[in-house]
């Protein structure tokens, strides 16, 4: 019963975690607008499943390593904000999909999932979450389970509005040029999210 009444101030919390920009959906805008929300699928139930995975292991102890190991904590951003400028540098040079590398792809489910233990937005969104809505009574590993999935539930339409938006945006793109400006920009404000994440 006590998960039950925390699922509402749960999805509200995922909800405006998962709407807002951040890593994750400038990268689906991008990946919408290039390869259309079919291609994106993959990518998003990627973020979905790294998503899970991490807030779940949160949960059961993961989160302590930040408390006792801070320099746990810098790593991850460094090396999220590398890979992340990484990500960037591959949007802001990929071709226009119908002038370059019309057999471009998107970010994989496998490339997404692993990508959430390098997103320190991941993190606080695991780490709030869990501290702010996982209930002290009944068994933890169902709760944990039962908040990490509905949560993912609750973001899966937030993120796709991302990934449309991109595609609303690919359709008035015309000429190779609007694209690599297009392509420039969404680069440009990924890489932006370092600021964020090392500030």
């Amino acid at each position: 019963m006590d998960t039950l009444v925390a699922l509402g101030p749960a999805a509200l919390f995922m909800i405006s975690m998962t709407i807002t920009p951040g890593p994750n959906n400038m990268m689906l805008t991008a990946s919408g607008a290039n390869y259309g929300y079919r291609r994106t699928l993959p990518h998003l139930l990627g973020i979905m499943g790294g998503c899970f995975v991490l807030f779940t292991a949160v949960a059961l102890g993961l989160g302590l390593v930040f408390e006792r190991f801070p320099m746990v904590q810098t790593a991850l951003r460094v090396v999220g904000s590398l890979y992340l400028l990484y990500l960037a540098w591959g949007i802001a040079t990929a071709p226009p999909p119908s002038f370059g590398d019309t057999e471009g792809r998107p970010l994989s489910f496998w490339q997404a999932a692993a990508f959430q233990f390098a997103n320190p937005k991941a993190w606080v969104m695991g780490l709030t979450l869990m501290a702010s809505f996982l209930p002290e009574g009944g068994n933890t590993v169902i709760n944990a389970l039962l908040l990490a999935g509905v949560s993912e539930l609750i973001a899966f339409p937030c993120i796709s509005l991302w990934a449309g938006f991109g595609m609303a945006i690919g359709r008035w793109l015309k000429g190779p040029r609007a694209w690599r400006a297009f392509n420039g920009t969404m680069g440009a404000l990924t890489a932006g999210c370092v600021v964020f994440i090392l500030g």
